[in-house]
């Protein structure tokens, strides 16, 4: 325990910064899945472009999707603000946002088809009820599609956060400074290699702990009314 003293303040802010990447990850997670899957059952270009988006991103490894959106989206902002102001300097994205952004599009991926199942898992009769009885398709999704899609998916989707939560730990490769870089630094000071990524691994472990037993809450929750 002597080596991690003077540490703990570091690994506390690590933490913490690894829960708000986690979080806003999640939220660009639900939203590229639900508009993916929303894509991939519509048809036609839409359709494509959603299969095109699966396909890169579940095929491409994710450390290097990491890289490639981080120095790729600064190549991009500098070239465009260049065309603007041929005088204007090299424009960076902040990691965080890189990072919570390109693993929102990795996560989003692989929630899609878990969406995509999901609505092709509700009952048609139920949606050909919704409509005969007057309501409009928004309703029909809001009121009918939407919240028994939610109950089947969340245990794939459950999967996926916990990986997500597992997956903040690459964003230390483009200078973030969260838990493994923290461990990083630390190691170089103490020459306690072992130590310092063993608290690493306790963190990630009180972490992924804490989101199972959520997910297993909201299962449970989601599944109250069916008959056992």
């Amino acid at each position: 325990m002597a080596d991690l003293a003077g540490w703990l303040d570091e690994y506390a802010w690590g933490a913490w910064v690894i829960l708000r990447v986690f979080l806003v990850a999640a939220v660009f997670t639900l939203v590229f899945g639900v508009l993916g899957a929303a894509a991939r059952l519509r048809g036609g270009v839409a359709s494509r472009l959603a299969g095109a988006y699966v396909t890169f991103f579940r095929g491409t490894p994710e450390l290097l999707i990491l890289l490639l959106f981080y120095f790729g989206a600064a190549v991009t902002l500098t070239s465009i603000a260049r065309w603007i102001d041929p005088g204007a300097g090299f424009v960076d994205i902040p990691p965080f946002w890189a990072g919570s952004l390109a693993l929102g599009l990795i996560a989003g991926a692989y929630a899609t088809e878990s969406f995509r199942g999901a609505f092709l898992g509700v009952d048609p009769g139920q949606l050909d009820a919704a409509r005969a009885l007057g309501l409009k398709p928004l309703m029909v999704l809001l009121l009918v599609r939407l919240p028994q899609a939610w109950r089947i998916a969340l245990p794939s989707f459950g999967n996926h956060l916990v990986s997500l939560m597992k997956d903040t730990a690459l964003v230390s490769v483009i200078g973030l400074n969260e838990i493994m870089f923290t461990a990083k630094m630390a190691m170089s000071v103490t020459q306690a290699p072992f130590t310092m990524f063993a608290v690493v691994a306790l963190i990630y472990l009180a972490f992924t702990t804490a989101l199972t037993a959520a997910l297993q809450w909201a299962e449970r929750h989601a599944h109250r009314h069916l008959v056992r």
